[in-house]
Order: C-alpha cells, then structure tokens, then sequence
C-alpha cells in the first residue's frame, strides 16, 4: 500500500522512522507546539519589576513606637509635676500661715508677704498642670505640643540658670535645685528637637 509521495508538499505530513530525525531547520532547537516560546521556569516573567519593601517608618499599617529619648523627657514631665504640685501644696500652706499671722498683726508687709506666697502656690500648681498636659499629649500631640515643650523647656533652663547664679551669689542654697531644673529642662529640649518625626508623623 502506497502512503503518498513523499516529496508532494501538498500531500500528508509524513512521520519519522525511529532513530530518525524530525525535520526542521538546522542548528535550531525544536520547539514544542506552536506560538510563542514559554517563559522558562523560575524565571521572572515580562513586565515592571517588582517595587521594593517599604522600609520600617512612621505611617498607615507600620508599629509607631515612641522614640526612647521623647519617654524620658515624657517621664521627666510626669516627676517635674509632681515636684510642682508638692511645691504649690507646701506654699500654699505657708500662705495660710501667714494670713492668719497677719490677721494678728494686721500690717501691710505681712500682707504683701501672704499674697506673693499664694501667687507663687498658684503659679507651682498652674505648672504641674501643664507638665501632666504635656506628658499626657506626647502620645497623641502633634507639632503644636513640640513647639510648647520646647518654650516650657527653654523658660525652665533660664530659669534655673538664675537660681543658680543667685544662689551661689548669696548662700547657695539654690543652687542644687537649680542644677536639677538645669538637666531637666536640658533633657526635655533636646528631646523635643531630635522627635520632630514623631511628633509630626501622619495619622490616620
């Protein structure tokens, strides 16, 4: 039985014998099926490349930790209150004292004496208030609660400086609590300068 001729181009593809090669053009590899090539297997396929990892910060989905130097100026905030309100409750009770020494005496000094004692009680008690405020809004507090730190910070340093040079002036009995006031406020300061990214981090 006769399978065609061989050479009719227009006649049925004919099959190899075994051993024998298959037709195609020399030098080239044969292709398996038609169209084009698959991609080979562990290779990336075609288009942009993949973006890189979104490195660690302050956003959407990422931790937000509190910078460690901005804790301890939190902290120097909630033990300078409570330094302030122990001040105010101390002169406070001077104040009483002294007006009842003046509703004895009755004297202008005595009075002038028990005001500024009373002022000074208000004045201890009105800045452990806003030493809680502060340290309470550095977890949530944007840059309006930075630029306040810094201002209460910056009073308190030149603060301290005065009693420092006024008390080794006259017997010194200002100066340790100046020194302490001194690194405190130093401490708060530069907090509030190197956590600016904290402080001005977005939130969502």
């Amino acid at each position: 039985m006769s399978f065609g001729d061989p050479n009719n181009p227009y006649g049925p593809p004919q099959q190899p014998q075994p051993g024998q090669q298959q037709p195609g053009y020399p030098g080239y590899p044969q292709q398996q099926g038609y169209g084009y090539p698959t991609a080979p297997q562990g290779q990336p396929g075609y288009g942009y490349p993949q973006a890189p990892p979104v490195p660690q910060g302050y956003g959407y989905g990422m931790p937000q930790e509190m910078p460690g130097l901005v804790k301890t100026a939190r902290v120097l905030l909630f033990i300078l209150a409570g330094l302030q309100f122990l001040a105010g409750v101390v002169f406070g009770i001077l104040a009483g004292v002294a007006g009842s020494s003046s509703d004895s005496l009755d004297t202008d000094g005595t009075r002038m004496v028990t005001g500024v004692v009373l002022l000074v009680a208000v004045l201890m008690l009105a800045l452990g208030s806003l030493s809680v405020f502060l340290g309470v809004k550095f977890r949530s507090g944007g840059g309006g609660i930075r630029i306040t730190t810094m201002v209460y910070a910056s009073l308190m340093i030149v603060g301290s400086l005065l009693n420092i040079v006024r008390g080794a002036a006259s017997t010194g009995s200002g100066v340790f609590g100046g020194i302490i006031s001194l690194a405190f406020g130093g401490i708060i300061l530069a907090a509030m300068i190197s956590g600016g990214p904290w402080f001005n981090r977005p939130r969502y």
